[in-house]
C-alpha cells in the first residue's frame, strides 16, 4: 500500500517514513503544501498523512483542495496543538481522522490500518482467500495453516493482490500501490516478485491462487 506523507519537520518525517517502511508500506514524502497537493493529485495514493502546519499551503487548505479534486484517499491529519478548532477545521475540510503530536508510533500505525480497512470496506485485519490468510496487524501470511516467510516487498504485493481478490490488477496498478515514485515501471521487477510469490504461495498446493492474464495483468482468486 502506498502512502503520501506531507510533513516539513525533517526529523519527524524521517521517523514516520522509516516506521511506515518497516511496516511494509511504500512511502513518498513532501515537505510543503504545494508539493504535497501536486503529488496527491498526481498519484493514486492509498492514504495521505498530512500535517496542518506546513509551508506553502497549510494542511487544511491542501485537504480541502484534494477533496474538491475528487481525491478520495483517506486523509490522516497531524497537528502539533491539542486545539479543538484545528481538529474541527480539518474534519470539515474532508479529513478522515486526526492525531495530535507528540504521538506514539503504534497509535499512528493503528489509525493507518483502520483507515485502510475502512476504505476497503473491511472490518477485520485478517484477509482470507481460500486457505490463504493474511494478518495485516501482525504482517504475516499463512497457507493451509503454515506461515509463509515473506520479504517486505513480497508481503506488500501479496496484500495488494488479496485486497483486490477476484479482480484483475495491471502492472501499472501494482507499481502505483506497492512501490514508491522511485520505481522503474519498465523493469521486469514485478514479474520477478510475482514469480517469488507463486513459489511461496502456490508451490506444493493443488489449487493455484495467483494467475497471469497475458497482456493484461494478474489476478488472485479462489478458482
Amino acid at each position: 500500500m502506498r502512502i503520501l506523507l506531507v510533513e516539513d519537520e525533517k526529523r519527524v518525517a524521517a521517523f514516520i517514513k522509516r516506521g511506515l517502511k518497516e511496516a511494509n508500506y511504500a512511502v513518498d514524502t513532501a515537505d510543503n503544501g504545494i508539493d504535497g497537493l501536486f503529488m496527491g493529485e498526481s498519484n493514486p495514493y492509498d492514504l495521505i498523512i498530512l500535517d496542518i502546519m506546513i509551508p506553502g499551503r497549510d494542511g487544511i487548505d491542501v485537504c480541502r483542495k484534494l477533496r474538491k479534486g475528487n481525491i478520495d484517499a483517506p486523509i490522516l491529519m497531524l497537528t502539533a496543538r491539542d486545539d479543538v478548532q484545528d481538529k474541527i477545521s480539518g474534519l470539515d475540510a474532508g479529513a478522515d481522522d486526526y492525531l495530535t503530536k507528540p504521538f506514539s508510533f503504534p497509535e499512528l500505525l493503528a489509525r493507518v490500518r483502520a483507515l485502510l480497512r475502512r476504505k476497503a470496506g473491511a472490518k477485520s485485519t485478517t484477509i482470507e482467500v481460500a486457505d490463504l490468510k493474511l494478518d495485516q496487524a501482525a504482517h504475516k501470511a499463512y497457507r493451509a495453516g503454515q506461515e509463509i516467510e515473506l520479504t517486505v516487498t513480497e508481503y506488500s504485493l501479496l496484500e495488494y493482490l488479496m485486497l483486490n481478490a477476484g479482480n484483475v490488477v495491471t502492472r501499472t496498478m501494482i507499481s502505483e500501490h506497492v512501490w514508491n515514485d522511485d520505481f522503474d515501471a519498465f523493469s521486469n521487477v514485478i514479474n520477478v516478485y510475482i514469480n517469488y510469490l507463486r513459489r511461496k504461495v502456490d508451490q506444493g498446493h493443488d489449487k493455484k491462487l495467483i494467475h497471469s492474464l497475458r497482456g493484461v495483468g494478474y489476478i488472485l482468486k479462489d478458482a
